[in-house]
């Protein structure tokens, strides 16, 4: 037998090793969640947080978040859920904002809070390096035209501002305030699902549940007139690195 051949069924012994030992670990985290919850049960909402913050074993203050299915037909244009909501609570993180505006109102859009501010020179910035190193985009309506050479960079990252989600604004300093404060914009994806963040770990339950009943009642009221049926097919609450948990409608 050959060196390269004993190095090879070495290597092929040690991957199986390692698979096994995942599939262990697996089935015991498996069991460690069973004994928490009941996947296939729907919980009421401060008991869904409650069920999330044991299955929560993060050493760093993870995100709290929420899973909407949603009845819709994603192929039809007229069935799209997009919109935005100002959680009462905010949602714990700092989010980086651009804001295309025009000249004379920079200096008080930068004060407001914005990360990156500017027009056209903004804009030629962006188009030169492809780098979008902020979380929002939000623009003043007679700017919109202009960011047609960077429509692409900014549509493929879901940062093209929009009227149906209220970044496209006449009152930016407002907008930015707002969007500092916590407000934030969601949309679905291509599986009918919407998901968002609603607070974090550390938020006490009521902090939470008020953000979650102010993002549900929106969702509820966007729902698309063509839309037949159940809208909202079941919701789950996760945090960063934990299961989902159903809640109760």
């Amino acid at each position: 037998m050959t060196k390269k051949t004993e190095v090879a069924k070495t290597t092929k012994k040690e991957e199986k090793k390692v698979i096994k030992k995942e599939k262990i670990e697996s089935k015991k985290i498996k069991a460690d969640h069973s004994a928490i919850y009941d996947k296939f049960k729907a919980y009421p909402i401060e008991e869904a947080l409650d069920i999330v913050r044991k299955l929560t074993k993060t050493k760093f203050d993870a995100s709290v978040e929420v899973h909407f299915r949603l009845g819709i037909n994603t192929k039809k244009g007229d069935q799209q859920v997009r919109g935005a909501v100002s959680l009462p609570n905010g949602t714990g993180k700092s989010v980086k904002i651009a804001a295309f505006v025009s000249p004379e109102n920079e200096k008080a859009v930068k004060a407001a809070g914005a990360d990156y501010v500017g027009g056209d020179d903004l804009i030629a910035e962006i188009k030169k390096t492809e780098k979008t190193d902020f979380q929002v985009a939000i623009a003043e309506p007679a700017i919109m035209k202009n960011l047609a050479v960077i429509a692409k960079i900014l549509g493929t990252r879901g940062l093209m501002p929009s009227p149906k989600n209220d970044t496209v604004t006449t009152d930016p300093i407002k907008t930015v305030e707002e969007l500092k404060k916590g407000k934030i914009s969601f949309k679905n994806d291509d599986t009918a699902n919407v998901h968002t963040v609603i607070g974090k770990i550390s938020f006490d339950n009521n902090k939470l549940i008020e953000n979650y009943n102010a993002l549900l009642n929106v969702i509820r009221k966007a729902k698309p007139a063509a839309s037949k049926g159940t809208f909202i097919k079941n919701i789950s609450l996760s945090s960063s690195m934990s299961p989902g948990v159903k809640v109760a409608l």
